[in-house]
């Protein structure tokens, strides 16, 4: 199989608590460099987004759900039972690193808190991601929607004279769970030289602001509050979208021998030379203009033409392309988008091929591997439990 051998995170145990995105996805990434992720889920119902669809694969199962949960073994645990509690914490004795989601304080009602568990594991890595912190914002609810609302980045997503527009994907728990995933590291990293473990905490709205970087630093630094923009760049210019003739062209230009090459390939050599275009705080100054300039060139010729032409000469260009496009150009360039998995049908039948986004991550010596599709809810609960201290495969009981 693709990316065989040792991972770099081999022989480390992650029990994932978490659900829906930005959890599974920083446990997705531990898993793909090796690590031994097992996905605590509930009985009858597993993950939220198992029941995310559509889409779903040819078995009915959600493509939500399979983007971000490879590479783990699936366990059911009623944490609502002392058995399950007791299951829970045989599991964490066994692992390196906790990661959890749920709304502060409810791990600590479990008897599952950092405290709790750090005194039964000095060396546990606890990671906890929250939507707003474990402080006055503990009950508000950490959906991403929310807080690109609340954390500003809608107000500079959008045309100015339109509404502010959410990003087509849930950034913010995406970057909550990279930062998640490098707080573990560093956690380990720390644990590694003293045995001590650590509670890392991450939220979703603190992830936003740092991510927010040129826009928050702007008000940060000189209290400027920016807004929307459209695809136009706030300190470069030309830095966005044009109509071609077919369909749109982005144009980055981050410097002036880019902008006299784009002046002299659109047959107007003679605007790198005009005072108003002359430097880039020249063309921002101007930009509506330039812009129309470039959108009345742009629009004789299809976007694929112009950027053949542009990136030739060593300015950044391309079409505004669809995913399958955006696949199929990265095919084109010798970067591997997909990987295929061996999965058994659900009866076990037949072996099926479960698609992958691959790993972005390379490394030379232990690569990313692709050892497990993401799992049926509760397929190794048997397995897990059987291999745990104690009679951890005694049945739940309901607490009364």
């Amino acid at each position: 199989m693709e990316g065989a051998g040792q991972g770099a995170l081999e022989g480390l145990r992650v029990a994932d608590f978490s659900r829906v995105l930005a959890g599974p996805y920083a446990t997705m990434l531990l898993a793909d460099l090796g690590a031994d992720v097992v996905k605590v889920e509930r009985p009858g119902i597993g993950d939220d987004t198992r029941a995310w669809h559509p889409p779903a694969d040819h078995d009915g199962t959600s493509t939500y759900f399979l983007g971000v949960n490879r590479n783990k073994r699936s366990i059911i645990l009623d944490l609502t039972t002392d058995a399950g509690r007791a299951q829970a914490r045989a599991l964490v004795a066994e692992s390196d690193v906790l990661v959890e989601n749920f709304r502060p304080g409810t791990m600590e009602r479990l008897g599952l808190g950092h405290r709790e568990l750090r005194a039964l594991h000095p060396g546990l890595v606890y990671c906890s991601i929250s939507g707003f912190g474990s402080g006055a914002g503990a009950a508000i609810p950490g959906y991403d929607l929310l807080v690109q609302a609340v954390g500003g980045l809608m107000s500079v997503t959008g045309d100015a004279a339109g509404e502010p527009v959410k990003a087509g994907v849930a950034l913010v728990d995406v970057i909550t769970g990279l930062h998640a995933s490098l707080g573990i590291l560093a956690a380990l990293r720390h644990r590694d030289a003293t045995g001590k473990g650590q509670h890392v905490e991450v939220n979703l709205l603190s992830s936003l602001l740092s991510a927010m970087v040129n826009q928050a630093s702007a008000y940060v630094v000189a209290g400027v509050v920016p807004g929307r923009m459209g695809n136009a760049h706030p300190s470069i210019a030309p830095y966005e979208t044009f109509a071609a003739a077919d369909r749109p062209i982005a144009i980055a230009v981050g410097n002036d021998r880019q902008f006299a090459a784009l002046a002299d390939l659109v047959g107007e050599p003679d605007l790198a030379l005009d005072d108003r275009f002359r430097t880039n705080a020249d063309r921002v100054a101007h930009r509506t203009e330039l812009r129309n300039i470039l959108t009345e060139r742009l629009g004789t010729a299809g976007a694929d033409h112009w950027s053949a032409l542009l990136l030739a000469a060593g300015v950044p260009a391309g079409p505004v392309n669809t995913l399958d496009e955006a696949f199929a150009f990265a095919q084109k360039l010798g970067l591997p988008g997909i990987v295929d998995i061996p999965a058994a049908s659900p009866d076990g039948a037949e072996e099926r091929l479960c698609r992958q986004v691959v790993s972005p991550i390379g490394l030379s010596s232990t690569p990313a591997r692709y050892r497990l599709p993401p799992p049926g809810l509760g397929q190794h609960t048997a397995e897990i439990l059987h291999r745990l201290p104690g009679d951890a495969s005694a049945p739940n009981e309901e607490v009364t």
